[in-house]
């Protein structure tokens, strides 16, 4: 019995997991780059309802005690209240 089959999945990468790809967390973020302030893609979901408008003030978010994970949140309600 020379043959033993030397191949034992060889090009598998051992350990699991391998093709998982980078990063996670948190949905496609969208194209890259870009100088465009406005064409900013929320990375979390607050983010998201912000800039959809579902959410109207700061108050309604400390209310709920959401952490504030985007300075971009802050920002937005900011410069709205120097505007009005």
């Amino acid at each position: 019995g020379g043959d033993r089959g030397g191949d034992r999945g060889g090009d598998r990468g051992g350990r699991g997991r391998g093709d998982r790809g980078g990063r996670g967390r948190g949905r496609g973020r969208g194209p890259r780059g870009g100088d465009e302030k406005d064409a900013r893609v929320p990375c979390t979901k607050l983010g998201r309802l912000v800039q959809q408008g579902k959410i109207k003030s700061l108050e309604h978010i400390y209310l709920f005690s959401l952490p504030i994970k985007e300075h971009q949140i802050v920002d937005h309600f900011i410069t709205s209240s120097f505007n009005s």
